[in-house]
């Protein structure tokens, strides 16, 4: 059976949805509903995802680079090996999230 990726909306509801490997460079998410959320290796270079909940989310070597995660719910999501070269993480809850292995280079998170 195919896999079947919706598309990108901003307040969307993609709670606990597999969405490994989806390509959504600059989508607009912001306010979406990632919970639980499977997005390994997905890219979603320079996206929109201020004020989104990834809240236990697996973004293992997922491509953020340069994306907005402005006031974005990371508490305990996997962000292992994920590219977040550039992006923007003012305001955004952290904790217990896995960080081992990213990049954070030029991150703004104040």
């Amino acid at each position: 059976m195919a896999k079947i990726h919706p598309d990108p909306q901003p307040g969307g509801d993609y709670e606990n949805m597999d969405l490994s490997r989806i390509s959504w460079p600059d989508a607009d998410l912001w306010g979406a509903n990632l919970k639980g959320a499977s997005l390994k290796g997905a890219n979603l270079q320079g996206a929109n995802l201020q004020g989104a909940n990834l809240k236990g989310a697996n973004l293992k070597g997922a491509n953020l680079k340069g994306a907005n995660l402005m006031s974005a719910n990371l508490k305990n999501a996997n962000c292992k090996s994920a590219n977040f070269l550039g992006a923007y993480l003012a305001r955004t809850e952290r904790s217990g999230a896995n960080f081992e292995g990213a990049e954070l280079t030029d991150v703004i998170f104040y």
